[in-house]
This record gives structure tokens, C-alpha cells and sequence, in this order.
């Protein structure tokens, strides 16, 4: 199929037909030439390299090299599909996709790269507390819709500063969702193929990951250095004296001692959530505790 038409997928999906969506095809010679002959890596896992990408009319986009074990068609579509539904202002969109000898995935281009970037770059201006609550609030928002209003429900995401985006207002979208994400430290389930045990397991994961997150964005800590001892903090029962000592120095003393406590109180949760069995059901409240806390201040402030 020639590039700049729409190829129509419409899969049988849980034994029932689902919507029909559109997505752009992408020829390898056109994935080649937008990528610099994929010069222009931005990421490597075990499952793929990701490249920034600028196509015709100075598109800008990001294409994931997708390696499946088994060069299955059937199961790469049906990621396709599922990944071309989705429909969230905090998650990236799929844009289009490449199949043959090799396969891709093209997502749309999130104008401020990564939370990581932003926390560990010291080249770059530090974030705000008022930006640092709007996205944990964003992830929180991602991650109801994921679970509650998409069908089937996707409980496939990873969440850390390197999988959230920012976008050109700073708010945070999700890019490791799906089970073709990024490789990295992914949890996946889907609830008619696994057993209760393994989706109590898959939830807590998620919530542990959110809390980790926010404790990230408080500290300023990378979890994947400091993790552990993040976690061994936030379960110490004097926490609460200790936290003003725990705040990222970029912050100095611009942020606001209650929503600090709010937002700890949070992570806490998130934290020793993990062994729950219906963690998940823990999203909505945790969503609307942070709109609850937050939002009314973030409209005002931005």
C-alpha cells in the first residue's frame, strides 16, 4: 500500500467485533528516510530501538522498531488495533505503523521529551512544583481511563520519568502502554486470560510504579538508582519529619507543605498497595484525591 493512504483494520477481538479504525501505512523506505537512515536513535530496549522521525510536510513523529519472537501479522495488528483505539489527552497516540521484514510502530511527537530529561538534565530549566502535581495528576487520569473506559481494559503500562512525556503545556502522557511498549520494566494482564492472582499481582505493580513516581517527582531522585531506598523512607514510620529534608533542591521552598503531604500520602498508598488484590480499584480514588488536592490551584496557577 502506497504511503499517505489509510490502511482499515477490523479484527475479531475476545470473539467479538470491534470498531474499525484508520491508520496511516508506512513503506521501510519512507521509515528509512524519515529516521536519517536510522541515525536518529532515541532509545534502545530489548524490544526494539526508538528513533525520532520527520516526515513529509516537516511532520515530526517517533517510530518504535517492534521485535516479535514469533513475526506473528495476527498479533502485531491486533496490538495495532488496540494501540489506534486508544484516545486520551495523557497518552501518546498512535499514528501509523510499518509492516514486512521489519515492523514499526509511529506515534505522535511529544514536543518536551521525557520527565526524565527534565529531572537529570541540569542543562535544562527546573520543573515546578505546580507542573510536578499536574503530572502526577495527569498519569493518575491516564491510568483510570486505561483500566475503567477503555475495552478491553489495558493494564499493559509502564510508568516511570523515562516512559512520561511532556508535551508543549507540560502535561504528562503515557508512551509505554500496549504489549509492544518500550521494554522496559512492563507489567501486562488482561482479565479474561489470567487468573485473579496474577491481575492482583499486575495491579499492585502498576500502583507501585505510580507511587514510585511520585516520590521521583517529589525528590527529584531517579528511582532506578535510588528506588530502593526511596521505598525503605516512605515505609519508615518518622517519614513525616524527614520530608522537608527529601525535597528536590531545585524546588528550594516553592511548594506548598500540604499538598507536599498530600501528594507523600499518596505515594505511601501506592506504595504498600502492592500485595492488594483489587489495587486497581484504587485508581479512581486516587485520581480524584489528586483533582480533589490540586486541580482547582492548577487551574488558577496556569
Amino acid at each position: 500500500m502506497n504511503d499517505g493512504l489509510f490502511f482499515k483494520i477490523k479484527l475479531l477481538l475476545r470473539s467479538r467485533t470491534v470498531p474499525v479504525i484508520f491508520l496511516r501505512r508506512f513503506s521501510y523506505k519512507t521509515i528509512k528516510r524519515a529516521t536519517n537512515d536510522f541515525s536518529r536513535v532515541i532509545a534502545t530496549s530489548s524490544n526494539g530501538t526508538s528513533y525520532k522521525a520527520r516526515f513529509e510536510g516537516d511532520h515530526a513523529a517517533v517510530v518504535k522498531e517492534i521485535h516479535l519472537i514469533d513475526q506473528e501479522d495476527d498479533f502485531f495488528y491486533r496490538e495495532v488495533q488496540i494501540l489506534g483505539r486508544l484516545n486520551h489527552r495523557h497518552v501518546v497516540s498512535l499514528t501509523g505503523f510499518s509492516v514486512g521484514q521489519k515492523k514499526f510502530l509511529i506515534f505522535e511527537n511529544v514536543e518536551n521529551g521525557s520527565l526524565k530529561e527534565h529531572l537529570n538534565d541540569p542543562l535544562r530549566t527546573p520543573l515546578n512544583w505546580r507542573i510536578r502535581l499536574k503530572i502526577a495528576v495527569g498519569v493518575a487520569a491516564a491510568l483510570e481511563y486505561l483500566h475503567f473506559f477503555c475495552d478491553p481494559p489495558v493494564y499493559h503500562v509502564s510508568i516511570s520519568s523515562n516512559t512520561i512525556m511532556l508535551d508543549e503545556n507540560f502535561d504528562a502522557k503515557l508512551s509505554d502502554v500496549g504489549l509492544l511498549g518500550s521494554g522496559s520494566d512492563q507489567v501486562m494482564a488482561w482479565r479474561t486470560s489470567s487468573s485473579n492472582e496474577t491481575n492482583g499481582q499486575v495491579y499492585g505493580n502498576i500502583m507501585y510504579q505510580l507511587g514510585l513516581l511520585i516520590l521521583e517527582l517529589i525528590t527529584g531522585q531517579s528511582s532506578e538508582k535510588t528506588g530502593p531506598d526511596l521505598i525503605q523512607w516512605i515505609e519508615e514510620s518518622c517519614f513525616p519529619t524527614s520530608m522537608d529534608n527529601m525535597i528536590d533542591p531545585d524546588l528550594g521552598n516553592n511548594y506548598d507543605s500540604r499538598e507536599l503531604k498530600g501528594l507523600l500520602a499518596v505515594a505511601r498508598f501506592c506504595i504498600k498497595s502492592v500485595d492488594k488484590p483489587n489495587a486497581y480499584n484504587y485508581t479512581p480514588q486516587i485520581y480524584r484525591y489528586l483533582q480533589r488536592k490540586v486541580v482547582n490551584d492548577l487551574v488558577l496557577f496556569f
